[in-house]
């Protein structure tokens, strides 16, 4: 399985879209999209794993990556995921409290617009 990006503005925010598997092989590429935005000054992220059908300790570090890099500059990197698998690996992984993780883009855009 391949992965897809798909990056769009939001209201001083960027999306990324993640669809496919994050693995040992793809995760380099969103590492490189999550590095490209953030060095070109987009430091408030929201990156949706919904249509991620896999996700491993390699694509967990491209998202603490990217989230050091934000908060080094102020910023924010929040997750979209309401699928139960992956939701378990931000669990067990402590991530679940290093993260904002939230059910759609819009309650994540949301939480830093209240």
């Amino acid at each position: 399985m391949d992965l897809s990006l798909d990056v769009r503005p939001l209201d001083g925010f960027q999306v990324v879209e993640v669809a496919g598997e994050i693995d040992v092989y793809t995760a380099p590429r969103l590492r490189e999209a999550l590095a490209d935005l953030i060095e070109s000054g987009h430091h408030f992220v929201i990156v949706d794993v919904e249509n991620v059908d896999f996700l491993d300790s390699t694509g967990l570090g491209v998202l603490v990556g990217g989230l050091k890099r934000v908060r080094a500059n102020d910023g924010t990197l929040d997750v979209v995921c309401t699928r139960e698998r992956l939701l378990k690996i931000f669990e067990i992984t402590g991530l679940a409290k290093v993260f904002g993780i939230y059910a759609s883009v819009d309650d994540a855009f949301g939480a830093h617009h209240s």
